[in-house]
């Protein structure tokens, strides 16, 4: 019986869609849908470096490249239905022999009543030469879904006569979404192998799978997340609104049965040096999810097409590791650009536009943490609502934030003693960032090593602050400019501030 996966490809044929282009590298898998839809057609398979194979048990027949295999079979297409199936090809698709005589087939499967041949071209690579972009339309493999992962699960514990909990079957199930069927077996044997079992403990072994799938892919960076939410000072709307979500995702599989929609993400705007990036890593592991960063600039290509492609498998990539906290850092610089004129803004433009609607139209959990500091550089497309779940802007820290980054760092050091009058330095530190607190703290800290103290003092805190000028100062008209872009945007304040104005 075909799924809905297998149905769509039928229909291509069925329309007469002369070549169809899988990006996929479970050949087998590829193998069973093209003969579940064959419906009694011939199926010719062409493996590079092989040959002409048994298209059913893969043994060898006749040895030739692929012109020469085309000149065998281009007419076979007269005499009766074929689909000709074409592994690892991809290198070779921008030779003219080859194209032409993909377009020969391909003319003659529309014009031709007489003629019926389908090209599969079947490659974990995605390559479509531009003289072919007419005729191949690309068909992605559905992964399975969190029913479809469940059966599969079922089947391994009925076929190992081992006893695994419904909520533990729901949990792990969760945790493979964006995997396929090879991938999710292959995890199940190594758990079995390691424990004897399967238990909510077995995440821990998916999710270090899923960063082997980052590592080998080089599109996405992984971020360590050892920070908490404990080591941000200030942003308390913030973490409040971010441990909301956390309870989400804890029990999301209970979440969803509920109604409740998967949490979409966050937009963080604002001063530099405040604890945007801190708060992204503090994200992943209060979500208790990987944190990966997406870098456009690594994307971008110099072929025609392939900085497209890169984003999409890095988005894809995004997909298989979830649930994950995919962060984008100074979003308004990898989207510069866009709208403008010339070939640089053309591909921005068009990466971006491919980047809203996989945020628009995701049902994955990918939660995004988008930071940027200057809003005005935005497109304003990313502010639409459905976007992200909330926009927060993130402004100065006020007296009480401050006094609280400073115990932080202090603490971190183990330099902190009752004895320090730090209301005195958060007096003296109005306009500085999390960033200028830290680097207070550092210093003064570094001075009473130098100079083989045991105990840290107020005076030695001053002397520090001292030397160090506030952003506020340094960059006193773009901070300005920041906050006069922020006004007049409905942000919501991630700290006790009331306003970015």
């Amino acid at each position: 019986m075909k799924n809905r996966a297998e149905d769509l490809l039928a229909s291509y044929v069925d329309a007469l869609y002369p070549v169809i282009y899988i990006n996929h590298y479970d050949f087998r898998a590829v193998d069973g849908m093209l003969g579940n839809i064959a419906d009694g057609r011939k199926v010719i398979e062409y493996n590079n470096g092989i040959g002409i194979v048994d298209f059913r048990n893969k043994s060898p027949m006749k040895e030739c490249d692929l012109a020469g295999f085309f000149s065998l079979v281009k007419d076979d297409g007269y005499d009766t239905p074929v689909f000709l199936v074409l592994k690892d090809v991809h290198n070779q698709l921008d030779d003219p022999v080859i194209i032409s005589f993909i377009k020969y087939i391909a003319e003659r499967n529309l014009y031709r009543e007489e003629y019926n041949a389908t090209v599969f071209i079947v490659s974990s690579r995605l390559h479509v030469p531009q003289e072919l972009e007419d005729l191949i339309t690309v068909f992605d493999m559905p992964l399975p879904g969190v029913a479809q992962i469940k059966e599969i699960m079922e089947e391994f514990r009925d076929g190992l006569q081992i006893s695994v909990p419904e909520e533990t079957l729901d949990g792990l199930a969760l945790s493979f979404k964006g995997m396929n069927e090879f991938q999710i077996k292959q995890i199940l044997n190594l758990a079995y192998q390691d424990g004897g079992c399967l238990d909510s403990d077995d995440r821990q072994l998916i999710l270090k799978q899923k960063e082997q799938l980052i590592k080998k892919a080089g599109l996405l960076e992984m971020v360590p997340a050892d920070e908490s939410v404990k080591d941000i000072g200030g942003l308390s709307h913030l973490k409040t609104w971010l441990e909301k979500k956390a309870k989400v995702f804890a029990r999301l599989d209970r979440a969803l049965k509920y109604g409740v929609d998967i949490p979409k993400g966050i937009l963080i705007v604002g001063m530099p040096g405040c604890g945007k990036s801190l708060a992204a890593k503090a994200t992943a592991g209060l979500f208790e999810m990987p944190l990966v960063r997406l870098d456009v600039g690594r994307l971008l290509g110099k072929y025609v097409g392939e900085s497209e492609e890169n984003l999409r498998r890095a988005l894809k990539l995004s997909e298989a590791i979830s649930p994950c906290v995919l962060w984008v850092d100074e979003i308004e610089k990898a989207f510069a650009g866009v709208g403008g004129q010339g070939g640089g803004s053309d591909v921005t433009t068009r990466l971006f536009g491919q980047f809203l609607t996989w945020m628009q139209e995701k049902e994955n959990s990918v939660f995004i943490v988008a930071t940027a500091n200057d809003i005005s550089r935005i497109p304003p497309e990313f502010l639409r609502k459905g976007r992200f779940d909330e926009l927060f802007f993130v402004d100065f820290p006020d007296a009480a934030e401050r006094r609280e980054i400073l115990e932080i760092h202090l603490k971190k050091r183990k330099k902190w003693n009752r004895e320090l009058d730090l209301i005195s330095i958060v007096k003296l530190t109005e306009g500085y960032n999390g960033s200028d607190l830290e680097a207070v703290v550092k210093d003064a800290v570094e001075d009473c090593f130098l100079e083989g103290k045991e105990r840290l003092t107020t005076e030695d805190l001053k002397k520090a602050q001292g030397n160090i000028r506030s952003i506020s100062q340094t960059l006193e008209k773009r901070i300005t400019e920041i906050r006069r872009a922020a006004k007049d945007i409905d942000l919501k304040p991630a700290g006790k501030r009331v306003s970015a104005g």
